[in-house]
């Protein structure tokens, strides 16, 4: 067998990446769902919805906080900085083992905020904390996501992927092929949010973010290189 075949046969190996990004658009869900209804109607997973809170914020309506809002884009730059670094170490190598050093950095920092959640659930601390270090987990992964390079899977956002499903559809005179993943990824972060809210609502913020934890990780140990 030859170098590039084995090269080819180790990316391969684990679940592909469409599946992987389907997995975490769920922990989008949650990870939102924590923020904004647990941490005071912020979003560090959603940076859109962040800049349209942060106006509200400074507008002085009622629910929103300026500090919070701030906190998540900041720490979200921050994580996108790290990523950007992380793909110029490791993208030109492995994409299998980029993609899984990166997921499996997001469970540890989720997982690091389950554990304050669960040690100090009240405490202001605990508040900026989760703000800070989910914002910059979401940064990191959004980066590496935009440099793995695969079409319609962003894993936090859906306003070009709803826009293209639509516009690209038969009924907006396209081929509509690739409506099966827009729409899977639309479906996943509803999953996600719905999830995250139930949670949140009857188990507080350490269930959820252990849930996403969990599953980021799981995602780590299985994701392969391939598309």
């Amino acid at each position: 067998m030859s170098v590039q075949t084995e090269e080819t046969a180790h990316e391969s190996r684990g679940l592909r990446l469409v599946p992987v990004l389907l997995g975490l658009t769920v922990v989008s869900g949650l990870i939102d769902a924590v923020s904004y209804l647990g941490l005071g109607h912020v979003f560090t997973a959603n940076m859109t919805g962040n800049v349209v809170v942060l106006g509200f914020a400074a507008a002085g309506a009622p629910g929103f906080s300026v500090p919070h809002t701030a906190t998540s884009l900041v720490c979200f730059l921050l994580g996108a900085v790290a990523g950007g670094r992380t793909s110029r170490w490791l993208g030109r190598g492995s994409r299998r083992r980029w993609a899984r050093l990166t997921l499996a950095t997001e469970a540890v920092l989720v997982g690091a905020c389950a554990a304050v959640a669960f040690a100090a659930p009240h405490a202001t601390a605990t508040t900026y904390t989760l703000i800070a270090v989910t914002a910059f987990a979401m940064g990191l992964r959004n980066a590496t996501v935009r440099k793995l390079g695969v079409p319609e899977l962003t894993t936090t956002v859906l306003t070009m992927t709803l826009t293209g499903l639509a516009s690209d559809s038969r009924a907006g005179g396209g081929s509509g092929h690739r409506s099966p993943r827009r729409s899977a990824s639309v479906v996943a972060m509803a999953v996600g949010a719905w999830l995250g809210a139930w949670l949140v609502t009857d188990h507080g913020l350490g269930v959820p973010l252990l849930v996403a934890a969990l599953l980021a990780g799981v995602l780590a140990v299985v994701a392969s290189g391939r598309e």
